[in-house]
C-alpha cells in the first residue's frame, strides 16, 4: 500500500494512491484506488494472485469497480446512474478518499467518490469476514444539490470475469415447486434475473446465482462464485457477456417501477451483495455460505437447532377448536416432539376467519372456537411439557375485516382506481411504508406477547404480492419509492420487535418459500421451505434450496398421504421421516388419523433425530447425488468440524425391476479415521441393514464408497458415522 497513514483509534485513512486488497482467511478481492481517478477491480478468488503479477501475465482487467453512467462507454452497462435536478443524466465518479475500519469480526473498507461537476457522493463498501471467506459490498449514496435527484440504476456490486467457459446457475420455480437449479452456460449478449413480486422474491427467480469458471459445475471440484444480493423486495441480477473480453456481474434492487427520489442529506444504502469463493465446486461455495449464515448472516440461533414441533395447518387448516388443538398437543408430546404450532384460523371478531376470505388485520381470538382463550392454550401445552406457538400474517388485511373498515387508507392503492384482490378474492397488502401501520404491525406481535409471555414460537406468513402499486401515505411525487420504502417500513419493524423480543422464535414463511432470501433471515430463526410438504418433490426443492441456505434454517415437515399437492401420491412413511430429518424436522398433518406404523415410526424418528441434529443442522453439507443427475437416487451428509460425526441420508426417487443404483462415495470425512456406520430411524418391524456396525476408513469410504441396499420402492436409509 502506497501513502501515509494517520491511525484514529479503529480507523486508519490513506492516501487513496495506490493498492487494495481485501482479503477474508482464503480469498481475495484486488482493487486499485487513485485520486482523480475512478475505483478500479483487477482480479477476485484464492490469494495466489497480486495486481503486479496479474499485469505481468496480462491478465489484470483493471475495470471499473462501479461503473457509472457518464463514464462508461456505450459498450459497458453501467451499475449507477441518477437524473439531477438539472435534467444531467451523467455521473463522473472520481476517488476522494480510501478508510479502514478494523471490526471484531471483519474489516470495512470504504472508498469515497464524488461527481467531477455535481455534489454528489457515492460510498462504495467491502466488507471482509475474518471468520469465513465471504465479502459483502453495497453502496450509499448522498448529495447536496439544491433539489432532490432521481436514482435511476443503484446496484449493490459489480463484478468482472474474464470471459471463458462460465455457467451459471440460478434458482427457477413457482408455488409449490420452488428452487429448481437451472445450469447453462453464458453466452454472448445480456442474461437477466429478476423477480417483481413485490413482497416476496423467490418463489419465481431467486436471489441468488453461482458462476462455475471450469465448465460445466461440479458438485465437489472447479473454481465457482456464488453471490446472494441480501434484499427482500424486487432485485435485478444482470451478466453482460462482451466478445473476446469479460463478463461483467451485476446485483441491485430492480429499478423498473423503483427508481427512487432522494432528497438532498439523505443517505440511500443499496442493499448488501454477498460474495463467495471456492476451489470446491458448487458444495465449497454453499458451505461458505452456511457458514456466514450462522455466523453473521442469521438471527442470532446461529449454531442453535430448532425444536421438533407439529404445526397445525395442513392437519386441520382453518376448523380450529380448543379440543382439537388441545388434543393434537396430547399426539406431539407423545411422539416426543417439543413444540406446537397453531397455524390459521384462530382470530376474529366481528368477521371469525371460517374461510381464507376475512379476518386478516383482526388479531383478537374467535371465542366461539376457543372460549378459554389462548391462555388455555399455552397452559395446556406447558402442562404436557411443551412449548406453544402460533400463526400471524401482519402485513396482510381482507376487505371483509374490521381493520379495513377503520382505516381503508392503509392498504396500498392509488385513489380512483378499483382494488385488485388476492387470496380468498378479498386480501390484500397494507402499505408497510406508512409509520402507523409499521406500528401496528408491531403491536400484533406486541399484544401477543404482552398478553401470552409464554408463546415461544411465531409462524410469519406473506400470502400476497403487491398488485395494487399505490401509497395514500407517499407524496405523488414518490410513488416510485414505494416498492423499496414497502421493505425498508418492513425490516424496521423486524428490528423493532428483535430488539424487544430477541429470544422469540420466528419463521419466515411467504406462500412456501417465497422469502428464502438473506434480506430478512437476519430477523429470522427460520423459514418454510416450501408449501409442498410432498417427500419426493421435497427431495428436490430442499436441493436446490440447500445452495445458499443451511439445514437448521430450512423447515421440514413430514406430511400426511395421500397427498393432496401432488395427485394423491402416497409416500411410505419411512421415507417421508428421512426426507424431513434432513432439515429442521417438523410434522404437519392429523396425527389422529396416523396407522399404527406411522405413529410407530415418527417416534422412532423423532428420537433418532434428537440425538442427530447437532450435527444435521449445524455440520457442514456436502451433496452427493443430486436428483436432478439421474440415477435414481439422491443423497447428501452432514460432517461436524473436527470430521469424527456424520449423518448421511440416502433416498431412492425412481423405481422399477432390475434397476441399477450407483456406488455411494462419501465426502468430507478425514481419510486416516476410521468410522462406524450405524442405522438410525429404522422401519418398523425390520432389522438394521447389512452396513449398521460396519467399520471402514475415511479414505475407503471416499475413494471407493458404499454399496446402500435400496431394494423397495422408495427405499432410504439414515446413517450415524463416527
Amino acid at each position: 500500500m502506497m501513502g501515509v497513514m494517520l491511525l484514529l483509534g479503529y480507523m486508519t485513512t490513506y492516501a487513496w494512491q495506490g493498492e487494495v486488497v481485501v482479503e477474508t482467511p482464503n480469498t481475495q478481492l484486488l482493487l486499485t484506488a487513485h485520486e482523480g481517478s475512478d475505483l478500479r477491480q483487477s482480479y477476485y478468488g484464492d490469494k495466489s494472485a497480486t495486481i503486479q503479477q496479474l499485469r505481468d501475465a496480462g491478465s489484470d482487467l483493471n475495470v471499473h469497480a462501479l461503473p457509472a453512467f457518464g463514464t462508461v462507454d456505450a459498450v459497458h452497462v453501467p451499475a449507477f446512474q441518477v437524473q439531477h435536478a438539472d435534467g444531467d443524466l451523467n455521473v463522473e465518479l472520481t476517488v476522494t478518499g480510501y478508510e479502514v475500519k478494523d471490526e471484531a469480526r471483519a474489516k470495512l473498507h470504504i472508498f469515497t467518490m464524488k461527481d467531477k461537476l455535481m455534489p454528489v457522493t457515492v460510498k462504495v463498501y467491502y466488507k471482509a469476514y475474518k471468520n469465513v471467506d465471504v465479502i459483502e459490498t453495497w453502496t450509499e449514496i448522498v448529495h447536496q444539490e439544491k433539489k432532490a435527484i432521481t436514482l435511476k440504476r443503484f446496484d449493490s456490486g459489480h463484478l468482472t470475469l474474464r470471459q471463458g467457459d462460465v455457467w451459471i446457475t440460478h434458482l427457477h420455480g413457482n408455488w409449490a415447486a420452488e428452487a429448481e437449479p437451472t445450469m447453462e452456460p453464458l453466452t454472448l449478449g445480456m442474461k437477466t434475473i429478476r423477480n417483481s413480486d413485490g413482497a416476496r422474491n423467490s418463489h419465481l427467480d431467486a436471489p441468488e446465482i453461482m458462476l462455475s469458471l471450469d465448465g460445466k459445475p461440479q458438485e465437489q471440484t472447479g473454481r465457482t462464485i456464488g453471490l446472494a444480493l441480501c434484499w427482500s423486495g424486487n432485485f435485478e441480477l444482470r451478466v453482460n457477456t462482451l466478445s473476446h473480453k469479460e463478463h461483467h456481474v451485476y446485483a441491485g434492487i430492480d429499478p423498473l417501477s423503483s427508481e427512487y427520489v432522494l432528497e438532498p442529506k439523505k443517505v440511500f444504502e443499496t442493499p448488501h451483495l454477498a460474495l463467495a469463493y471456492s476451489h470446491d465446486g458448487m458444495g465449497g461455495v454453499s458451505r461458505i455460505f452456511h457458514n456466514w449464515a450462522r455466523k453473521e448472516g442469521m438471527l442470532h440461533r446461529g449454531m442453535k437447532t430448532g425444536d421438533i414441533l407439529l404445526n397445525s395447518w395442513e392437519g386441520i387448516y382453518l376448523d380450529i377448536t380448543e379440543e382439537k388443538i388441545i388434543k393434537m398437543m396430547d399426539d406431539i408430546a407423545a411422539f416426543g416432539g417439543e413444540l406446537f404450532v397453531m397455524d390459521d384460523g384462530w382470530f376474529g371478531d366481528k368477521y371469525p376467519r371460517k374461510k381464507d376470505d376475512s379476518s386478516l388485520g383482526d388479531w383478537v381470538v374467535d371465542k366461539s372456537k376457543l372460549p378459554n382463550g389462548i391462555k388455555a392454550l399455552t397452559d395446556a401445552a406447558r402442562q404436557r411439557k411443551i412449548k406453544f406457538g402460533i400463526w400471524i400474517e401482519p402485513e396482510m388485511t381482507n376487505t371483509t375485516s374490521e381493520l379495513y373498515e377503520q382505516h381503508p387508507d392503509w392498504v396500498l392503492q392509488t385513489k380512483g382506481r378499483q382494488l385488485k384482490l388476492g387470496r380468498g378474492g378479498t386480501q390484500i397488502v397494507l402499505d408497510m411504508a406508512n409509520p402507523k401501520v409499521q406500528d401496528f404491525v408491531f403491536k400484533v406481535v406486541d399484544d401477543l406477547m404482552t398478553q401470552y409471555p409464554e408463546i415461544s414460537y411465531i409462524k410469519w406468513d406473506a400470502n400476497a404480492s403487491i398488485q395494487n402499486y399505490g401509497s395514500l401515505y407517499l407524496p405523488k411525487s414518490k410513488q416510485n419509492n414505494l416498492s423499496i420504502d414497502y421493505h425498508r417500513g418492513l425490516i424496521k419493524t423486524l428490528k423493532r420487535i428483535r430488539e424487544k423480543y430477541p429470544d422469540l422464535v420466528i419463521q419466515d414463511c411467504a406462500s412456501g418459500g417465497g422469502r428464502a432470501n438473506y434480506g430478512l433471515l437476519p430477523y429470522f430463526d427460520e423459514f418454510w421451505v416450501s408449501d409442498n410438504t410432498d417427500a419426493l418433490q421435497r427431495v428436490y426443492i430442499q436441493y436446490g434450496t440447500s445452495l445458499f441456505f443451511p439445514a437448521n434454517a430450512m423447515a421440514q415437515h413430514i406430511n400426511h398421504v395421500p397427498y393432496w399437492n401432488t395427485g394423491g401420491r402416497v409416500i411410505p412413511v419411512k421415507f417421508r421421516c428421512d426426507v424431513a430429518m434432513s432439515g429442521r424436522l417438523g410434522i404437519e398433518l392429523q396425527p389422529k388419523d396416523m396407522t399404527d406404523e406411522e405413529r410407530q415410526q415418527c417416534t422412532t424418528c423423532f428420537a433418532d433425530y434428537k440425538r442427530l441434529r447437532p450435527i444435521v443442522q449445524t455440520g457442514n453439507l456436502y451433496r452427493l447425488i443430486s436428483p436432478y443427475e439421474n440415477k435414481g437416487v439422491s443423497s447428501l451428509m452432514y460432517v461436524d468440524d473436527p470430521k469424527d460425526q456424520a449423518v448421511l441420508f440416502v433416498y431412492k426417487i425412481v423405481n422399477y425391476c432390475d434397476q441399477p443404483l450407483p456406488r455411494l462415495r462419501l465426502a468430507g470425512l478425514n481419510p486416516e479415521k476410521t468410522y462406524t456406520l450405524h442405522e438410525r430411524n429404522i422401519r418398523v418391524n425390520q432389522k438394521a441393514c447389512s452396513l449398521d456396525g460396519k467399520q471402514f476408513t475415511g479414505r475407503f469410504l471416499m475413494d471407493v464408497g458404499i454399496e446402500i441396499p435400496l431394494w423397495e420402492d422408495y427405499a432410504s436409509r439414515v446413517f450415524e458415522i463416527k
